[in-house]
């Protein structure tokens, strides 16, 4: 008896709709992953868009209010990253997949990679320490880790610098932390350190007369602080004077560079002379038996 209400079932099924049915629930299925696929695209790139437009009013507002360019940067940068991360998340729940769940292995997966990236880590912590303190800004000179050029950027992670003869270094932030700075843009003024050496036979009242006319007669030379002109040292052969004037940052090496060029023009007119390493030898004649 059940066997043949088993068969009856079965023969009972419409074997020739069959196809038509599962292709009607493969279209869904498909539609359903369609729409969710276009929303997730929709969100993603709309909320990218939305990033612009949010990191670029908080730019126009820092630099109305004449924020720093430093942390005008780093903070755009941290922003744009952390609502990047939130358009993700929310793409991903688009598609249907648990977010919370997906939160949860996105933070063990993050306290796996932190631990693997100690370095990047300490390199953020240094570039926000860097933003609180601020050490430099972009645009100063500095020297640090070794490395000295112009500031370019402060990322969130590198400090990126441009030397002398125009390369980029990108210096981690954790290293520059780590290291002396010396920021030679800090302050609007500068000392020009020089020593000059003179022979031992010059008339140094002339010597300094001389010096002092250089100087004055240099306008790129503050009249305060007063320059500094003095014998500082009497050395094997030479005695030297040490000649400090003050300049504007931005002057500096210009003053280092034509003082030292008209210096010695100026002492070749004077019959001034500069000394040079000599050594006097002795020869005695041994007479032989």
């Amino acid at each position: 008896m059940n066997e043949e209400a088993s068969t009856d079932s079965i023969t009972s099924i419409d074997w020739a709709s069959l196809p038509q049915l599962l292709q009607e629930k493969g279209l869904d299925i498909g539609m359903d992953l369609g729409l969710k696929l276009i929303t997730a695209l929709a969100i993603f790139f709309i909320g990218k868009f939305v990033i612009r437009l949010v990191v670029g009013a908080i730019r126009k507002l820092m630099r109305k209010q004449e924020v720093d360019k430093t942390l005008e940067t780093f903070i755009c940068n941290l922003v744009r990253m952390v609502l990047l991360v939130v358009v993700i998340i929310a793409a991903i729940g688009a598609l249907g997949i648990q977010t919370t769940s997906f939160i949860a292995i996105f933070g063990a997966a993050g306290l796996a990679v932190g631990l693997a990236l100690q370095g990047s880590l300490s390199n953020f912590a240094s570039g926000v320490l860097i933003v609180l303190f601020r050490p430099y800004r972009v645009g100063d000179f500095i020297e640090a880790a070794g490395i000295a050029g112009v500031v370019e950027q402060v990322q969130i992670l590198t400090t990126v610098l441009k030397t002398g003869d125009n390369k980029q270094i990108i210096v981690p932030n954790s290293q520059i932390m780590d290291s002396i700075i010396t920021n030679y843009s800090a302050n609007d003024t500068r000392r020009v350190d020089m020593v000059i050496g003179v022979s031992y036979d010059d008339d140094l009242d002339k010597v300094r007369k001389t010096l002092e006319e250089i100087i004055a007669a240099e306008d790129r030379v503050l009249a305060e602080p007063a320059t500094t002109i003095a014998v500082s040292a009497l050395a094997d052969s030479s005695v030297n004077f040490v000649v400090r004037p003050w300049a504007k940052t931005s002057d500096y090496w210009g003053v280092m560079f034509d003082l030292t060029e008209t210096i010695k023009k100026r002492f070749d007119q004077e019959g001034i002379s500069f000394p040079f390493p000599q050594q006097d030898v002795h020869l005695h004649t041994v007479k032989s038996d």
